[in-house]
């Protein structure tokens, strides 16, 4: 049975307040093991299952969020994840905006994220669904940035708010200069942009410290916090 199984803190170096989550998704075996996404979703994906567990980690998030007040009141952002196909899926929006209404859930504390490599696989439906989404005040973020050969030609055409700088440049550049210039590059674009900018598996203080001085304007990683259970306490 697919469960929400946890959340991974974000750090912000700016003046910001209030917590920020992403909802990470497992599946338990029959032993109760668990089985993470890269082993599942491949699956998923090749029967066309990925718009269904998009939508029911969707409706389950917003219920969730909407039965504890408390987590909402500390809640700056949560970010969800949408799948390619998803993207694809042009009763989506519909879909998202009727469990906005039923849940009265705060469309501007959610934020979908798509990967470079599906948005640029559908730009239409992207497009289409960023649009849509935000007119209710949903946020996007651009998920492993710098990964696809056309990244900065692309971005021009997608109206998101975050850019998560991939974690393949991210967590080398203490000891990588071209690690470190692709990653201030992307931020700098980004900001131009006026975009925030995110920069994934953040391990250690170190790397912290740096995209500090570079600007970046979020961290994320083990070193900022490790997925827990929806729920457990800090």
């Amino acid at each position: 049975m697919l469960k929400p199984h946890g959340e991974s803190d974000t750090a912000n170096f700016d003046d910001d307040s209030g917590e920020r989550y992403e909802v990470l998704l497992r599946v338990l075996d029959d032993d109760g093991r668990i089985i993470l996404p890269r082993a599942y979703l491949p699956a998923a994906e090749r029967y066309n299952l990925a718009t269904r567990i998009d939508r029911w980690v969707v409706r389950k998030t917003l219920y969730w969020i909407t039965e504890h007040p408390d987590f909402v009141e500390r809640l700056a952002m949560c970010s969800i994840n949408l799948s390619g196909q998803t993207l694809g899926d042009e009763e989506f929006p519909s879909f998202v905006t009727e469990l906005l209404r039923i849940t009265k859930a705060p469309a501007h504390k959610i934020c979908f994220e798509i990967t470079e490599s599906s948005a640029i696989a559908n730009l239409l439906g992207a497009t289409r669904a960023i649009r849509d989404l935000k007119a209710w005040g949903c946020r996007f973020a651009l998920d492993d940035f710098g990964s696809g050969l056309s990244s900065f030609a692309y971005l021009k055409n997608l109206d998101v708010d975050y850019l998560k700088i991939d974690g393949m440049f991210v967590k080398d550049i203490v000891d990588d200069p071209i690690d470190l210039a692709m990653v201030r590059s992307i931020n700098d674009i980004g900001h131009v942009m006026g975009k925030k900018t995110v920069a994934e598996f953040v391990e250690n203080d170190a790397i912290l410290m740096l995209l500090r001085e570079i600007g970046v304007d979020y961290a994320q990683g083990f070193g900022i916090g490790r997925p827990k259970p929806m729920g457990a306490p800090d």
